[in-house]
This record gives C-alpha cells, sequence and structure tokens, in this order.
C-alpha cells in the first residue's frame, strides 16, 4: 500500500480516521489475507471487533494490532503513525516533551510510545557485513567538569576520579552504508568484548579497518585487518580510514547531547537502534521510511513493566 505524503499535516490528513489506519496496518502486515498472529494460520473470520482464527486447533479471536508494538494500547493509530513519521524523519531524534507537545499527549505518554517505537527499530539483523567494515568504539556520559559539585564531591569520596560511562561498539559496511551497534554497559572494551560481536555480524572474508586500539590486535590472527594509527596523527592512508563510523558517532552524539542531552545506560540500546535505523534508511525519503518501519512491528512488544523495571 502506497502512501504519499511530505509532512506531518498530510499524515494526519491521510490518517484522519481509525478506520483508514486499521485498513492501512492491516494491508502492511497481511497483504489482503489476515494471518493469526497466534499461530500463523492464513485466513479468518471477520468478527465486531476484529478476526477470529479459521484454524479447529486455534479457533482464537485478535486484532490488527495483536502481536504489535501497538497491542493493548489505548491511543489512537492515528498518532502512533504521526509519532512514527516524527521518529523517523528527523535526522536527530524528537524528545518525548516535543512529541508531548506536537501530539498534546503528557510527557510520559510521548516517552513510553518512543521507547516502543525505538524497540521495533532493531537494526541488527542476521545478514553480514562484507567487503570492507570499519569499526569503533565510542563512549556514552557526562563529562566529570560538567557534574554538579555534589556528583563531583561524591565521586571524589568513592574514589572514582573521573565519571562512568557507557561503551557503544559499532560496525560500518563501506559498500552498504549499514551499520550495526551493540551497547556495552561498561567504561572500557576488551578484546573478549568485540570477538563475539564481530563473529555475529562481519563476514569472515571482509577488510576490518580500526583505529591504533589495543583492543583490536589480535584480529590479525582471525581476519583481515588493516590500522589506522590515530596516536602518531594518522587518519587517512590511502583508502584506509575511519571516517565513515565515526560520522556515525558524530550524529548519535550530536543527537543526545542536542535533543536527549541525557540518556541512561539501561535504555541506550534503543537509541542507538533508533540512530541505526535512521543512518540506515538515510538515502530514502521520508515515507518510504515511515512505510519501511510499520513493517517492523510485527512480534515486538515492549510493556511499561519491563521499561521501567
Amino acid at each position: 500500500m502506497t502512501t504519499k505524503f511530505n509532512s506531518l499535516i498530510q499524515v494526519l490528513d491521510f490518517f484522519k480516521e481509525e478506520s483508514t489506519c486499521i485498513n492501512y496496518l492491516a494491508a502492511s502486515r497481511w497483504g489482503e489475507t489476515p494471518t493469526c498472529p497466534h499461530c500463523g494460520n492464513f485466513g479468518a473470520y471477520v468478527t465486531n471487533r476484529g478476526f477470529k482464527c479459521k484454524a479447529k486447533e486455534c479457533h482464537k479471536k485478535f486484532t490488527v494490532t495483536t502481536g504489535t508494538i501497538f497491542e493493548n494500547t489505548k491511543i489512537s493509530l492515528r498518532l502512533w503513525f504521526a509519532a512514527m513519521y516524527l521518529c523517523t524523519a528527523h535526522k536527530k531524534g524528537v524528545s518525548s516533551l516535543q512529541l508531548s507537545r506536537d501530539l498534546n499527549i503528557t510527557q510520559k505518554t510521548a516517552w513510553f510510545i518512543l521507547h516502543r517505537i525505538r524497540e521495533m527499530l532493531n537494526i541488527n539483523n542476521a545478514e553480514h557485513l562484507d567487503g570492507t567494515v570499519e569499526i569503533d568504539e565510542t563512549y556514552v556520559g557526562g563529562a566529570t567538569k560538567n557534574k554538579s559539585n555534589s556528583k563531583r564531591k561524591e565521586l571524589r569520596e568513592t574514589g572514582e576520579v573521573w565519571a562512568k560511562k557507557t561503551s557503544v561498539i559499532a560496525m560500518v559496511g563501506r559498500e552498504t552504508g549499514t551499520v550495526k551497534t551493540h551497547v556495552i554497559k561498561a567504561n572500557s572494551v576488551k578484546y573478549s568484548d568485540v570477538l563475539p560481536l564481530i563473529q555475529a555480524y562481519i563476514s569472515e572474508n571482509a577488510l576490518i579497518i580500526t583505529d591504533s586500539s589495543t583492543m583490536y590486535g589480535s584480529l590479525k590472527h582471525s581476519y583481515k585487518h588493516e590500522i589506522v594509527n590515530h596516536v602518531r596523527k594518522e587518519y587517512v592512508r590511502g583508502a584506509m580510514h575511519t571516517n565513515t563510523i565515526e560520522g556515525f558517532f558524530s550524529q548519535l552524539k550530536r543527537g543526545i547531547v542536542g535533543i536527549y542531552h541525557q540518556v541512561s545506560p539501561k535504555h541506550l540500546h534503543r537509541y542507538c537502534n533508533e540512530f541505526g535505523y535512521r543512518y540506515n534508511t538515510r538515502q530514502v525519503k521520508d515515507v518510504v521510511r515511515f512505510e519501511d518501519a510499520i513493517k517492523n512491528v510485527n512480534n515486538v512488544r515492549l510493556t511499561y513493566k519491563s521499561l521501567i523495571a
């Protein structure tokens, strides 16, 4: 189902009726034949409130939102779609406070909606990165000098001179421009942290380019590995550089500092999902990105209880 809109106003005009949203979601999920989210059987009876599975061994009732991020929501799909459009279209994201003002909902509701959207934008699929792959790490968290006097005093009393930050490992395939991220909840990264991620996300035949960090030193035994020595002021050596992945980190950092201001380690992986998804779809129009995001709503549940646990 192809849609045509280029702004939030056009999104709200297109989805002005809840029935339009329901039909759009059904077409995006199932096409012309409803599929039972409980057993996977094709075909269902239409009921007053949704559908009922035709399979005798199942025969369960379901709606178009069952088994999606929208399940049990009390917010209209019209507002959900508007939030998804804003979240995927804004290059550096949208804060819950801004979204609450844009859609006239509470900040708590906007915060929950945004986290559920981020949960479904998981970019780390099973497809391996091949060709030339750049790997780098960054550290997310406030600098000690920017913390309050009481917080700095607490750090000194606990012997932690420097505030702890959270590590983010990212890798990008230079030819495809696809990025994958992983959050390591520690303020330092070791080779034992990196190797399983490389094995999971990168092809054995890929050429890996990193900086001169010692944690990448043993990669040469298993992969084709090139190093750009930043310590010696070497940033580009022919086609050898890590500028692509550093460009992604620049967007991530600027978005966190400028839009969200503070991100807790607990939720950081979802923010990485969000920025990674927009980065991977940066060549397409906003409406295409929105349509693609809708296809990711299946089998993704994030309850408020688990979110704040």
